[in-house]
């Protein structure tokens, strides 16, 4: 007997894991990190969401379009952070 094909899973919570693990790094470091600083946190910040990304994709397990997938995650938490950013500067813009 032949195994059965199974239904891909979902790749979309994958990417959310990774989007939403950069929001809260985005969130926290704006909050915690001293403003002379901040720039250099969101970059490392950066670093661990791909890392996230790359793990989060390799614990599913499925190996077409693992590129894609970390890929997509990687940007998406790029864009993320940059939303995020954007904000900050308008939040300490308006504190002057």
């Amino acid at each position: 007997m032949s195994d059965p094909v199974l239904a891909p899973r979902n790749a979309l919570w994958g990417l959310a894991i990774t989007w939403a693990f950069a929001l809260v790094a985005a969130i926290v470091i704006g909050i915690v990190a001293p403003p002379s600083s901040t720039m250099t946190w969101f970059i490392v910040a950066f670093g661990a969401s791909v890392l996230v990304s790359f793990a989060v994709q390799l614990v599913r397990g499925e190996k077409s379009g693992f590129i894609f997938r970390v890929g997509a995650g990687a940007l998406g938490a790029l864009i993320v952070m940059g939303v995020v950013s954007v904000g900050l500067g308008v939040v300490t813009l308006l504190a002057l």
